[in-house]
């Protein structure tokens, strides 16, 4: 009997419905990944039950959809075969997430009494290891790539530790004191600016913790990361994104210390206690969005330029 030849079509759905090896290696990836889920079951109860006591942490409730969903849009990327990559790297990724699971073990058999929210970060930055460990160990170097992002952004599963949160909330606050300073002076507003701390005419006013921003900046922040993403190709360009997430923050959350300033001194003191100042953060974090949403149109169209009509030939 003759062969027939492979169309193009033939090898499009051959290559879509994966390779034999490929489909066993994600099989057990996946076996892997639902064992270490069940091992850290109590541990991801507690982070999801630490995220619905919180309003800070609230995202990290959407952090594994996100992640899922970003793997199923790529889904058609899974099987094309791939090589191996090093098992180095995989034992490396392991090696640190049992690290940091005996990290948290010794802190909680300490004498001291550790803060909730390091034993989580530890217990999730652990699983988000092994998982990537377990990844680069079965999976092919193509769909490894499907995987890698999604991977990464589960990061966000964990809270912050004490000691990085106190420190984003303080660079905050003196960036936002700093900026809401130059725009009084900027609208003529006489002001003294010590530290957090802005005297204004008959009134005196400061940038606390809970008014740094933060809450919005990690939003923002998550915004970029999967924009990025899912709209730019260049890994430099989706750095850019990232990169102009702290000035954005810092400009909105100054020009919101601003506007309360001033309505203080031209309306009245009572207004520190309005709506803008209490409620009035979606407000102020919309706008932010206008000057990024534009960052990542000229991004998007840098790499997707309008070809023009070809010219007619000349005669």
């Amino acid at each position: 009997m003759d062969s027939v030849p492979l169309t193009p079509t033939t090898d499009v759905v051959n290559k879509a419905a994966g390779t034999p090896v490929e489909v066993a290696r994600l099989r057990k990836f996946l076996i892997a990944g639902a064992a270490l889920l069940l091992c850290f079951s109590v541990p991801l109860y507690q982070v999801m039950a630490f995220a619905l006591g919180s309003e800070f942490y609230s995202y990290i409730l959407i952090v594994p959809l996100i992640s899922f969903y970003l793997v199923w849009i790529e889904r058609s990327e899974f099987y094309p075969a791939g090589t191996v990559i090093p098992v180095g790297w995989a034992v490396t990724f392991l090696t640190g997430g049992l690290g940091l699971l005996v990290w948290a073990g010794l802190l909680l058999l300490g004498p001291i009494k550790p803060e909730h929210a390091d034993v989580l970060a530890l217990s999730m930055g652990s699983l988000v290891l092994l998982l990537a460990g377990s990844a680069c160990f079965f999976l092919g170097r193509q769909t490894l790539r499907v995987f890698a992002f999604p991977l990464a952004f589960l990061v966000f599963l964990a809270p912050f530790p004490v000691g990085v949160e106190t420190s984003l909330e303080t660079m905050l606050q003196q960036g936002s004191s700093a900026t809401a300073h130059f725009f009084l002076s900027l609208a003529g507003m006489p002001v003294f600016r010590n530290g957090t701390y802005l005297q204004l005419p008959g009134f005196a006013m400061q940038v606390a913790p809970e008014c740094s921003g933060i809450r919005s900046t990690v939003a923002l922040l998550l915004t970029s990361l999967v924009a990025g993403r899912l709209f730019l190709r260049s890994p430099w360009k989706r750095l850019v994104l990232v990169l102009i997430v702290l000035p954005l923050a810092l400009l909105r959350n100054g020009f919101r210390v601003f506007v309360i300033g001033e309505l203080c001194v031209r309306v009245g003191p009572e207004m520190i206690d309005s709506w803008i100042h209490h409620q009035g953060g979606p407000v102020f974090f919309a706008l932010s969005l206008l000057p990024f949403s534009l960052a990542l149109y000229y991004l998007y169209k840098s790499e997707h330029p309008v070809v023009g009509p070809a010219l007619p030939p000349r005669n």
